[in-house]
């Protein structure tokens, strides 16, 4: 049986028997910790009894020191033991989700192949070629039907001829207008000149004047 089989068959399933592992694993580890606990407080205990008769009972401060340190040593192989436990947790669950995910790619590309069994790139470019021909001939439908240039058929030589008669109307009717408009002749530059100042004077001329009127009001 293969290794992508074996994963979910087999007499056993190997995803149960990996669960199974982590359960069993993460109970010693508690199982552990408790035992660590209690060692702790043993420690905690023993260096009470070593403070309390370091001086008046050294023997038997120095025989709890003894037992202080022997907790210590056995405090230190648990945790050895547990950090060994804790990285045979991960591993497995690591190897589990890379197993999961190699057998999920493994479907993903048997379906892909699967797939492509029946795509093969000359019916692909045959199906694409297909479908240009039926979209050019559906713009020519879409142009032929909004075009109403095809719906009535125009003389262009009689669209020029009938052009040319309005520009010539549009050119006798300027020139006969030219006719009628009536000659100004300029005012000549002195005259204008002339004007001019005689404005300018009688401006002055009405200024004094009101200021005139303004001293005799006062």
């Amino acid at each position: 049986m293969s290794g992508w089989m074996s994963w979910f068959g087999g007499r056993k399933d190997t995803r149960e028997q990996a669960r199974d592992s982590i359960v069993q694993l993460r109970q010693q580890l508690l199982m552990i910790e408790k035992k660590e606990e209690h060692l702790q407080k043993k420690i905690d205990d023993e260096t009470s009894k070593a403070r309390a008769n370091a001086t008046s009972n050294k023997s038997a401060a120095l025989y709890a020191l003894k037992r202080k340190k022997a907790f210590e040593n056995e405090l230190d192989r648990l945790g050895g033991t547990r950090m060994t436990l804790e990285t045979q947790v991960n591993a497995i669950e690591s190897a589990t989700l890379n197993a999961e995910t190699m057998v999920a790619m493994k479907r993903g590309a048997d379906a892909l192949k699967s797939i492509h069994q029946g795509l093969k790139v000359d019916k692909v470019d045959e199906t694409m070629d297909s479908i240009r021909e039926q979209m050019e001939l559906t713009n020519e439908i879409s142009n032929a039907i909004s075009d109403p240039t095809n719906m009535v058929q125009l003389d262009e030589d009689d669209l020029q001829a009938e052009l040319d008669a309005l520009e010539q109307e549009e050119l006798d009717s300027r020139l006969a207008g030219a006719d009628h408009v009536p000659v100004h002749t300029p005012a000549s530059p002195v005259a204008a000149t002339k004007g001019k100042t005689a404005a300018k004077e009688e401006d002055d001329e009405e200024a004094q004047l009101r200021q005139l009127q303004a001293e005799l009001a006062m």
